[in-house]
């Protein structure tokens, strides 16, 4: 099970090269030498399971989340190339997808967002992030959160499911947005909505989060 991830939230101009890079290097990098190292003996005994945790972010990308969707999007790339040649060997690969999940990680994130330097930006894109997006987050985080032990619970039948499923999402509140996407692949209709979600209706999202 590949779990190690870290978070980031902002605008992308605030953010230095280093810590994109540091976050790549633990998830996406830090699931690629995981597998390179079980995969062989795996090959070798034609059998086993490699469960990653990866996110929502994976699928769709989510404003001032594009290093982390990012990440999680090379992930699902990866997972998604290697999955035909490991069953092959009958190695199964499985995605586990969750939404917002309640832990000190989004804790911290936030905290460290709030306390941020945002002078590398513009200032209408500063008040967007900290006036709408980490609102909104808060919201969203509070109405649609799962725990830990949610996930866990999750992992473990993904785990124990014959067969295994290649993808797993977690929290079905995010099964509309997946299928937008897959709905109009020019992405047009997904970055609309999202768009006015953000922009236009953010009171009645807050409102219809609560």
């Amino acid at each position: 099970v590949s779990n190690a991830g870290v978070g980031m939230a902002g605008p992308l101009e605030c953010q230095s090269l280093a810590a994109m890079q540091s976050l790549m290097d633990t998830n996406f990098f830090g699931l690629v030498r995981l597998v390179k190292e079980v995969l062989p003996d795996m090959k070798r005994r034609r059998g086993g399971h490699i469960v990653v945790i990866s996110s929502i972010m994976g699928l769709q990308g989510i404003v001032f989340n594009d290093i982390y969707s990012a990440s999680k999007f090379a992930v699902e790339g990866f997972c998604e190339s290697l999955v035909v040649q490991a069953l092959r060997f009958n190695v199964a690969i499985s995605l586990v997808e969750p939404g917002p999940v309640m832990t000190e990680f989004e804790t911290k994130l936030y905290e460290e967002a709030e306390r941020a330097d945002y002078s590398r930006t513009d200032p209408e894109t500063a008040e967007i992030f900290t006036k709408l997006y980490l609102r909104n987050s808060r919201d969203v985080f509070t109405s649609l959160g799962q725990t830990p032990e949610d996930i866990a619970e999750h992992t473990l039948r993904v785990i124990e499911a014959a067969p295994p499923p290649f993808r797993h999402q977690t929290n079905v509140a995010y099964t509309p947005m997946a299928a937008l996407k897959h709905a109009d692949p020019s992405g047009a209709l997904i970055t609309d909505a999202f768009y006015k979600l953000v922009f236009k209706y953010d009171a009645v999202l807050r409102f219809g989060l609560r």
